[in-house]
């Protein structure tokens, strides 16, 4: 929903957390969950490391809107499922574009077009969210680094699941 973004922007940076540059995260530096690349390409430019620690929501918050929200298509999803969907999208790109499509039996090329809508449209949207936890899981359980980073991506992923479901319920 359109509405949701910037409070789908809060719950985001609070998962995202601040500056990181963990050995095992093939993102490298990271400010709010923006990695250094993201950042240099948003601005057109080479960034230093003090400049990634010196990010704050405001410099970031176009960065996800662009990036993530729009190119999930989460102004046209339901709330609770645009949540899901952007945060995911975050988290893993495409993947989350490819779990929805899976879920309503949609062509699974990780674009969110029109196709992709009317199908959501056609199932109900707790069912969704609840099916998109699940893949999600799935997928995480499936990379080489959940033993590193599993039990941060299964929180997040729970967490996500019942922010989503109370923002269905206010809906």
């Amino acid at each position: 929903m359109k509405e949701n973004f910037d409070k789908c922007l809060a719950m985001l940076l609070v998962h995202e957390g601040g500056y990181s540059n963990h050995v095992k995260d093939k993102g490298g530096a990271t400010m709010l969950g923006v990695t250094q690349a993201v950042y240099e390409k948003w601005v057109g430019r080479d960034v230093t490391i003090d400049e990634m620690k010196a990010l704050t929501p405001a410099d970031v918050g176009p960065i996800y809107k662009n990036n993530y929200w729009d190119r999930g298509k989460c102004d046209d999803l339901v709330s609770g499922l645009d949540w899901s969907v952007f945060d995911m999208y975050v988290n893993s790109g495409n993947r989350s574009a490819k779990i929805l499509q899976g879920l309503v039996a949609a062509k699974k090329d990780g674009a969110i077009g029109p196709k992709t809508l009317a199908a959501v449209e056609d199932h109900d949207p707790e069912e969704l969210i609840e099916g998109f936890h699940r893949g999600r899981q799935d997928f995480y359980e499936g990379l080489n680094t959940f033993d590193t980073f599993g039990r941060g991506w299964t929180r997040r992923n729970k967490e996500t699941l019942e922010q989503s479901m109370d923002m269905l319920a206010d809906y």
